[in-house]
């Protein structure tokens, strides 16, 4: 693949190689590093003039130093007169900050920012000429940017984790955690040919869920939850017991992005989980030690083929980009 360089940020390095090594080539030399009053300083360690260049840096972690680190990757490659830098990001950041928040009165709701937006904004000012994500938490964040947004869908590798790990996914049945998700598990169902499910969820705040209401029948059948990310992992928790509760014989859960902070570790080693299987748009190695139960789908693939398809001209969205009915 000629006139091509891909970087990869400090956010997860383990993914950006993988994609090297699926495209047959070498990460390019990049120094990170900091400055002892924290501010964030990149040197790209070769030419890009004239190179389609690929920066792949996750929104997780450090997530503001690492989005602040991604800008100036940007920007150090596009003054440097490389001819297109696209932005590879494979768990989106402040994607759940896509809309001004209903809850509480009138006068804050009126004062929330929508934060994915602004994101939006300072990638498109430093310089990326095409956005590569997966899994947009709302979709309408695409609408977001004036250059191209490809997002990708996990869905390809979720279908086949299904058919080649749960022996018994012919009786089983698709829920959604929430209202929210119905699409996306209306897709899978559909292509699995089985039935469909969703929990209605009412939240007293954020991360604090007060009622969840099942709709759909689930007893003796192997349900799987699936939602495009956990972060406390509260709600999937809360679904999982009320699952068990109302007759399933066992339940898994397939997510795009396992975020797991503060007590999700906890609650999933307590929770009647047979599996919580995440894709590695976030690192899982650490998390997955303090959990048995966690397992993890590589996604390295979609990725590596949307980028061999964008610096050769073609379709992105035709093969990954699988739109739920």
């Amino acid at each position: 693949m000629p006139n091509i360089v891909l970087f990869s940020g400090s956010s997860h390095h383990d993914l950006s190689q993988r994609v090297a090594d699926r495209l047959g080539l070498e990460l390019g030399k990049v120094v990170t590093k900091k400055f002892s009053n924290q501010e964030t300083s990149v040197e790209i360690g070769e030419s890009v003039r004239g190179e389609d260049v690929y920066i792949i840096q996750s929104g997780c972690g450090e997530i503001n130093d690492n989005l602040m680190e991604l800008l100036i990757m940007i920007n150090a490659c596009k003054i440097a007169s490389s001819s297109r830098v696209t932005a590879v990001i494979p768990c989106f950041p402040y994607a759940r900050q896509d809309k001004k928040d209903k809850k509480g009165s009138v006068e804050r709701w009126s004062r929330a920012p929508i934060s994915a937006k602004l994101v939006a904004n300072m990638l498109s000012v430093a310089g990326a000429d095409h956005i590569i994500t997966m899994d947009l938490h709302a979709s309408q964040i695409q609408g977001f940017f004036d250059i191209p947004v490809d997002n990708l869908y996990a869905e390809p590798a979720v279908l086949q984790w299904i058919k080649e790990n749960i022996p018994e996914w012919r009786n089983c049945i698709i829920v959604s955690p929430d209202a929210g998700g119905a699409k996306r598990v209306t897709s899978i169902a559909d292509r699995l040919n089985v039935e469909f499910a969703l929990i209605h969820k009412e939240r007293k705040r954020a991360n604090e869920v007060d009622r969840m209401v099942l709709v759909g029948d689930v007893k003796d059948r192997v349900a799987i939850l699936v939602d495009d990310m956990a972060d406390t992992c509260g709600t999937i928790c809360h679904a999982a017991d009320k699952l068990m509760s109302a007759g399933a014989t066992k339940v898994y859960a397939i997510l795009t992005h396992g975020i797991f902070s503060g007590p999700a570790l906890s609650r999933i080693n307590n929770a009647s989980f047979e599996a919580v299987v995440v894709t590695n748009t976030i690192p899982q190695e650490e998390k997955m030690k303090h959990c048995p139960k966690i397992q993890f789908i590589d996604i390295s693939m979609i990725l590596a083929e949307a980028i061999r398809r964008t610096h050769n001209g073609e379709s992105v969205s035709y093969l990954f980009s699988h739109v739920p009915l």
